[in-house]
């Protein structure tokens, strides 16, 4: 009769499973951080003595995505991995516009709402991944699950429905503003949260290497915007931009490599976790990154956003505490493993 496992050989595993969430924890926080802040300087702060603001978002994804999947070609063919597509090239596409229309809404969001407003609003993300994950994996969820959704989206909401006096968008004034914003926000969480929940559909149905998602999502994501940009008319305009403004050329290629570190951290995540553990690591990421842009950029706050704020994360924080999270339903566990219960979001 074979002995049962002893409790020393479990240890490792516990331990290179902590190694892995400690390591992917501090990539996300640490890139995302200063991406978050390259972001709003790029978008928000003019550049040059005629203070000119930069509006070509679309440029900004063409610059990530090409310096992204450049970089996972060359892991790929020096590591000698299999370069050829491992699932439907359709597949890789459908990732690519939809990340290409979550960045996009993302950029232009930044032209009517602050950063700490967008960053805030971020951790409704939830709701979103809450619901792709049900209806393209087939998971299910508490009601406990859903009333925490409903508690951020309240303290999201009363964050930018009142923002303070002073802080106001460099483009448009007014409540024309605010809601174009929201509405590029509300864009941005439906497209993320389908873009993540895909990606986990991938790597659960496919033998997919990190690099080999990446290289094609990205490769894609560059021929449509590239197209996007010549059917716009504002290649050549972003190009004069940069050339006139050293600073901002510099800006772009820093947020370029760290939107490209931050890719094979996202990737590793999902791929490691799943795509809803991914959105419960950010929390913390995104108070960070507020307290940093109200620092930097002097935003105000009022006491409306402050109520807010405490909702969100309060709540955020308290589910960290509870036991009990998502569960698949028996019959639809993913092959490589039950899902990741839900702590935190982003």
């Amino acid at each position: 009769m074979a002995e049962p496992p002893s409790l020393s050989s479990a240890v490792p595993v516990k331990d290179n499973k902590l190694l892995k969430g400690i390591f992917a924890v501090t990539g996300i926080m640490s890139t995302l951080v200063i991406y978050g802040v390259l972001q709003e300087k790029i978008m928000r702060v003019p550049y040059g003595p005629h203070k000119e603001y930069f509006r070509y978002s679309l440029f900004l994804v063409f610059c990530n995505r090409i310096s992204t999947s450049a970089v996972s070609a060359g892991v790929l063919l020096g590591s000698k991995k299999v370069l050829d597509p491992v699932a439907p090239l359709y597949k890789y596409c459908i990732v690519s516009v939809s990340n290409i229309l979550t960045t996009t809404c993302q950029y232009e969001a930044l032209k009517y709402v602050s950063f700490p407003i967008q960053t805030l609003a971020k951790c409704a993300k939830m709701i979103p991944v809450m619901l792709w994950g049900t209806i393209i994996m087939q998971k299910k969820y508490f009601m406990k699950d859903y009333a925490l959704a409903f508690l951020v989206t309240v303290g999201c909401s009363i964050f930018i429905l009142f923002p303070a006096a002073g802080d106001i968008s460099p483009y448009s004034r007014g409540r024309e503003s605010t809601v174009w914003g929201v509405s590029l926000m509300l864009g941005y969480l439906g497209f993320d949260g389908f873009t993540s929940t895909f990606q986990d559909k991938l790597f659960k149905g496919y033998d997919m290497d990190i690099h080999n998602q990446i290289f094609y999502t990205t490769l894609c994501s560059c021929m449509l915007s590239f197209t996007g940009l010549i059917l716009q008319g504002n290649l050549l305009m972003a190009i004069d931009f940069v050339s006139r403004h050293h600073d901002c050329f510099f800006d772009i290629l820093l947020l370029s490599t760290v939107a490209t570190v931050s890719q094979f951290f996202i990737s590793y995540t999902i791929r490691t976790f799943g795509a809803l553990t991914f959105a419960t690591i950010m929390t913390t990421r995104q108070l960070v990154s507020i307290l940093l842009s109200c620092v930097w950029f002097a935003h105000p706050f009022s006491w409306e956003q402050c109520i807010g704020a405490v909702i969100v994360f309060g709540s955020l924080y308290a589910k960290s505490f509870l036991k009990d999270g998502p569960k698949t339903s028996p019959s639809n566990h993913p092959a490589n493993g039950v899902s990741i219960p839900l702590k935190e979001n982003s």
